[in-house]
């Protein structure tokens, strides 16, 4: 792992912001109306309110609150509202990015996802997770990570229904790939009667996995009718896409995506990676390594993030501890300094 300079650092911050304002501005347009904020469950989020035909009052989904928005809530008020011009904006931090050194994701993949944001599926609850998540993660932390991250597989995770704070949203996945022309088919599972959770493009690496968590009702392919696609449930990955974050993926543009909480992403891998079998030994170290390298950045950076992703992680129950507590020692040898924070964190 290596620090990005400060530069970069500060670039990324005010890129994400930007484009979080520019997706929202998007979502608007010019049409009149007011942002609004509603607080449900402990959190608030942000709509844009407006009269339609007839007096009848409609609300559009932006998101959580946070930053950006609170300074595109103040842009919209004083009338300085201009897409046009953020737009612009946002490709010249992009390229001073790239120029800066900042982690890319390569260009196929990166098309995916463009093509994906734009037909909503990330606005509609949609999560990046696997390993170009962990990319996103090392722009969003301000580092570069160590591990070879040479992976073509795009792994979107979503829950079966939209949290209560979003309203009706939509997003055609099979369409929007089948729109980019790539030649993305859907791959037929084992048991032929199940729909189809994965889409490749033949002869390549290239390919979409659609997941869901398990849970005691779902362990076949699941229809995501919001996505007009079936998910494939995993385990534990109810806990690895709860409070997903806001990021940017970054090639020869960008792209705003949402990606799990980093303390989430390197507890989850922890967890996982103690229940890969022997002949998945590669990919146990893969996961060993991505976590040992985000726990090191937040326990330096953020320790109180990881604090509280414990919680929520021994809120879920002793078995989930227990899974953390196996891992323990195989992380030892790939970071003893990641393997301490951990054994401090069960400790408690």
């Amino acid at each position: 792992m290596k620090r990005q300079p400060l530069e970069v650092q500060t670039i990324y911050a005010e890129l994400l912001e930007q484009l979080v304002a520019y997706e929202a501005s998007r979502a608007i347009g010019h049409t009149p109306g007011s942002f609004v904020t509603k607080t449900i469950k402990g959190q608030e989020y942000y709509y844009f309110q407006y009269m339609g035909p007839g007096g009848t009052r409609h609300q559009t989904y932006l998101g959580r609150r946070d930053s950006a928005l609170d300074a595109l809530s103040e842009r919209f008020a004083e009338g300085r509202l201009s897409v046009a011009s953020e737009q612009e904006s946002i490709e010249r931090l992009a390229a001073l990015l790239r120029a800066g050194g900042a982690m890319l994701t390569d260009g196929p993949s990166a098309r995916v996802l463009r093509g994906l944001a734009d037909a909503g599926v990330f606005h509609a609850g949609g999560v990046l997770v696997g390993t170009h998540a962990f990319i996103v993660l090392g722009n969003l932390l301000g580092v570069r990570w160590e591990s070879s991250l040479r992976t073509q597989d795009v792994d979107i995770a979503a829950n079966p229904s939209l949290d209560i704070a979003v309203p009706d949203a939509s997003a055609d996945l099979p369409s929007a790939l089948d729109s980019l022309e790539m030649g993305f088919l859907p791959v037929p599972g084992l048991d032929p009667k199940s729909p189809t959770t994965s889409f490749k493009v033949r002869g390549q690496a290239l390919r979409v996995d659609v997941l869901t968590p398990v849970s005691r009702t779902r362990s076949r392919p699941v229809a995501l009718p919001r996505f007009a696609a079936a998910a494939q449930p995993m385990r534990f990955l109810d806990y690895l896409i709860d409070s997903p974050v806001r990021a940017a993926v970054i090639d020869g543009g960008v792209v705003a995506v949402n990606v799990p909480e980093p303390a989430r992403f390197a507890l989850h891998k922890l967890v996982v990676a103690g229940e890969r079998p022997a002949a998945m030994a590669a990919k146990r170290e893969k996961d060993l390594a991505q976590s040992a390298q985000v726990l090191e950045v937040l326990q330096e950076d953020r320790p109180g993030d990881l604090a509280l992703a414990w919680q929520a992680l021994v809120a879920r129950g002793g078995a989930w501890v227990s899974r953390v507590k196996r891992s323990v020692p195989a992380l030892n040898r790939v970071s003893p300094d990641a393997a301490r924070r951990v054994r401090e964190l069960v400790g408690r």
